[in-house]
């Protein structure tokens, strides 16, 4: 049996969810609408984080040294959905407070969704600097 294709609606929402608990800085939130085996593709980090506990690690460390983010907004999203899942793109513009003072980002951002018994879970999120 073939798995259904999720709705672009669906795909949007829950991409919409990922953005609005990053932009709250809320890491039990952001990081429970990622499967445990999701991967991260970021290009201020030197590797492909591996699992969402190793990024979860990273992220406890970021806060912990006084990383927050400020203020963080999608635009130019696109949905390309198939059965069983689908692949979100936009741009976003990130602005975050550090120990060394703000700092802003303007990124594109892929976010791989899966799609199962709860709805949609991501599994791999790749940002890259907006040229």
């Amino acid at each position: 049996m073939t798995p259904p294709t999720p709705t672009d609606e669906a795909v949007r929402a829950a991409a919409s969810a990922i953005v609005e608990a990053f932009a709250a800085t809320d890491g039990p939130r952001y990081f429970s609408l990622f499967a445990p085996d999701a991967t991260f593709i970021f290009h201020t980090e030197p590797a492909r984080i591996e699992d969402r506990a190793a990024y979860e690690a990273m992220w406890e460390e970021w806060v912990g040294g006084g990383w927050s983010v400020k203020s963080c907004a999608s635009s130019a999203a696109a949905v390309q959905a198939f059965p069983g899942g689908a692949v979100f793109t936009h741009s976003v513009s990130t602005s975050v407070n550090t120990a060394d003072g703000p700092m802003s980002y303007q990124e594109r951002e892929t976010i791989v969704f899966r799609s199962d018994s709860g709805g949609l879970i991501a599994v791999h999120e790749h940002l890259s600097p907006q040229p």
